[in-house]
């Protein structure tokens, strides 16, 4: 009987480090995936609101001036390099965003050597926008990058 009881108890131990380790690790996923959505929702802040900068500056009539980084597509642009320049840098650049104004490079619908030459047809406005971010200002966990096509 006394040994029956050994075994339960040892049982139940067994049982109670096995859920201790699994909530540990639901603990942990769920740190990562907070800390992932973290970044990505203040690249997409960082994202949006340079949107609204630039719509606010086309529609001031050129009393704005559109305030970009690249006026013209003279060379092509890599948001991943960019992003992977800043990766957890400490601290943080001031600028973590990039404008560029594309509309001149793009043609029909075509993505070859896009960025690259300007095309003489004069569209209307479009910019790339692409922001970085990362999910806590001090010793982040995770950062994120988002590369976005504006219209206004």
């Amino acid at each position: 009987m006394l040994y029956v009881a050994l075994m339960m108890l040892v049982l139940l131990a067994l049982i109670g480090i096995t859920a201790l380790q699994v909530t540990g690790l639901q603990e942990r996923m769920t740190s990562s995936y907070r800390s992932t959505n973290n970044a990505f929702q203040n690249a997409e802040g960082r994202a949006r609101g340079n949107e609204a900068d630039l719509q606010r500056q086309v529609q001031s009539g050129g009393t704005e001036v559109i305030a970009i980084d690249e006026p013209f597509c003279v060379a092509g642009f890599d948001p991943s390099g960019w992003a992977r320049t800043m990766k957890y840098s400490d601290p943080l650049p001031a600028k973590l965003s990039h404008t560029r104004r594309i509309d001149e490079c793009v043609s029909g619908g075509t993505g070859i050597g896009m960025g690259t030459v300007p095309i003489s047809e004069n569209t209307n406005l479009i910019f790339q926008v692409t922001a970085y971010a990362v999910d806590r200002g001090t010793n982040p966990g995770s950062d994120a990058v988002i590369d976005t096509i504006f219209v206004p």
